[in-house]
């Protein structure tokens, strides 16, 4: 029992740097998000590459020139040479549909051209049949512009390569996507939820009324309702052929798809707002009342918005829901980068001795916390242009949320209602010094990189970032490694002999051999009293030591030497509730200790 008990409380800690970290044990597939491949999308986008007419030159050319990632050229050279004995008539067949498709749209980009296609792929069904829909009536018009494309890609799927080729091509996305895509899609969907305090819906229940007839010979018929469960789910979409720097979003009822290159970053991806409107949506739909109560408010700045942009939806509910969505993207980033540089000031300052020193320091993080401010003004203006009228209002009222610890789903209705037009219509001139400020400033750094000290990164912690990834997933032979190594002329960073204990401790949760077991805590014993010995000689960050003395402490009452343990916990409440550290588990811990007594 006494490892097993070690193994919980060990897991648990993790090396704290300047940023939300992304839980132990974090599994996308408990908040309905899934990375998968899709063999209709891998087909159809093939299908687009098969394509070629004769350039002025008499060379063969591609019909849409798609711009895609280092890992996509990859696989299109691959492709190409797969697809070498496609029939010339059914490559003549796809070029024309494609030529003809183009010439309608000719101030579209390929990049735009194809995702309509995408759409179109996640109307079929699965391969091999690519069956057309049932119903088209619903089928937006875009969709309904290439649907015809279907009987072609069927035609393509049974005379080329490319059904013998195709189980291969999806394992290689899955292996390309596990190097990037997982690791940032788990910190992103962890950093937007733990922003917002909330789960997904991922089941709803709706009430179906229906009808039976009693009997043959009688007309009377039979009302009852019916309970249906609807899943809800978020999949991420690694597709080689996807173009680079494009996020297709894909909404199939209750079904969200985010169409992306496997080898994207999703931190700052649009892949973040689709992720969002999947977390929104229900929680306006139960709000749905709320929305009709405010709609006459609404519709003026809307229709004022529409007749500067035509293109913009008159759908109250649309607005409402973008606005939600974009205040919720702009001020996270802003929180989290907020927060991020306050860690940095704060570590800056705990190794200053001089006042002066340390007040630059501040003032530099609160120049920095309001450039921030400024390009979040900036952000929310650009949405409301578009047609995000409530942008400004949400994010006002997202201020609520970061102070407390209330989910958005149980502030909604109260966020909603306590909308005010008139407000909302002064916006954009209220934010003109912000916009400019922030206009500026992003003129600035595409010629001269920032030398902002605060959001710099260390070339430690960038490594260090890397090696509490391979923790996380367990490796920790690697992470044992990648940290001697990294100690190599970092010998004072109190950080890689936090983690060195860290390490030592998950190990020995996997031991059974007493005598290994022990080795093992007393290296993870040396690393801690390694921190500890540095944070007496010099000054670090006080959440780190903090969680040291509670991870020495947890090691001192696996071996029963309460009043050690005790004397270690006191350690770190003394040091208070310091952001990051291991206060509150201290406390718990020493009361725990104080009721075995």
């Amino acid at each position: 029992m006494k490892k097993l008990f070690f193994f919980i409380l060990v897991s648990f800690l993790a090396v704290p740097i300047p940023a939300q970290e992304v839980p132990t044990g974090f599994d996308l597939s408990n908040y309905g998000v899934s990375i998968s491949p899709d063999k209709r999308v891998i087909v159809v986008l093939a299908t687009i590459e098969a394509a070629r007419v004769t350039n002025e030159k008499g060379e063969p050319v591609r019909v849409f020139q798609t711009p895609l990632s280092t890992e996509g050229l990859k696989f299109r050279d691959q492709l190409t040479s797969d697809l070498a004995a496609t029939p010339a008539d059914l490559r003549e067949r796809i070029a024309n549909f494609l030529v003809r498709y183009k010439r309608t749209r000719p101030n579209a980009t390929d990049s735009e051209l194809v995702a309509p296609f995408i759409s179109m792929a996640y109307s079929l069904s699965d391969v091999p049949d690519l069956a057309d829909p049932v119903v088209t009536i619903d089928l937006p018009g875009q969709l309904l512009d290439v649907l015809d494309f279907a009987p072609i890609v069927r035609d393509f799927y049974r005379r080329s390569s490319i059904s013998a080729n195709l189980d291969g091509y999806y394992r290689d996305y899955q292996k390309a996507s596990d190097n990037t895509l997982r690791s940032t899609a788990r910190e992103m969907v962890s950093e937007l939820l733990y922003y917002l305090k909330t789960r997904p819906l991922l089941v709803i229940e709706e009430k179906v009324k229906t009808e039976s007839q009693r009997s043959r010979s009688s007309r009377t018929r039979l009302q009852t309702v019916e309970t249906r469960i609807r899943e809800r789910k978020f999949v991420i979409v690694p597709e080689m052929l996807s173009p680079s720097g494009t996020v297709n979003f894909v909404n199939v009822k209750d079904e969200y798809y985010a169409i992306i290159p496997p080898d994207s970053d999703l931190s700052f991806s649009e892949v973040r707002r689709a992720f969002l409107q999947f977390v929104v949506d229900p929680i306006l739909l139960r709000n749905a009342k709320e929305i009709t109560t405010i709609r006459d408010q609404v519709k003026p700045l809307l229709d004022a918005r529409r007749k500067e942009r035509s293109n913009i939806s008159p759908d109250i509910y649309l607005a409402v829901s973008r606005s939600l969505v974009a205040a919720v993207d702009a001020k996270q980033l802003e929180n989290e980068r907020t927060q991020a540089a306050a860690a940095e000031a704060r570590r800056r300052i705990d190794l200053l001795t001089s006042d002066p020193e340390k007040r630059a320091v501040a003032a530099e993080f609160e120049k920095l916390k309001g450039e921030f401010a400024d390009e979040t003004v900036l952000r929310l203006a650009e949405e409301y242009e578009n047609g995000a009228v409530l942008a400004f209002h949400f994010a006002d009222q997202l201020k609520g949320v970061e102070n407390s610890d209330f989910d958005i789903a149980a502030s909604t209705a109260e966020m909603i209602l306590a909308f005010n037009a008139e407000r909302e219509a002064n916006r954009l001139v209220q934010s003109a010094d912000a916009r400019k400020r922030a206009l500026a400033l992003r003129e600035t750094r595409k010629t001269t990189p920032t030398t902002n000290t605060l959001t710099a990164e260390n070339p430690v912690t960038t490594k260090l970032r890397v090696i509490d990834e391979a923790i996380r997933a367990r490796r920790l032979t690697e992470a044992e490694r990648d940290l001697k190594a990294l100690l190599q002329g970092n010998s004072d960073d109190a950080r890689i002999y936090y983690n060195l204990g860290r390490v030592a401790g998950l190990a020995a949760a996997d031991i059974e051999d007493q005598e290994q077991l022990a080795a093992k805590l007393l290296e993870a014993k040396v690393a801690y009293e390694n921190v500890i010995r540095i944070a007496n000689v010099q000054r670090i960050d006080s959440a780190l030591v903090s969680l040291t003395y509670v991870a020495l402490g947890r090691i001192y009452e696996f071996y029963d030497e309460k009043s050690m343990a005790m004397g270690l916990y006191d350690q770190a409440i003394k040091l208070g509730p310091v952001s990051g550290g291991g206060h509150d588990e201290a406390l718990a811990a020493k009361q725990r200790l104080i009721r075995q007594q």
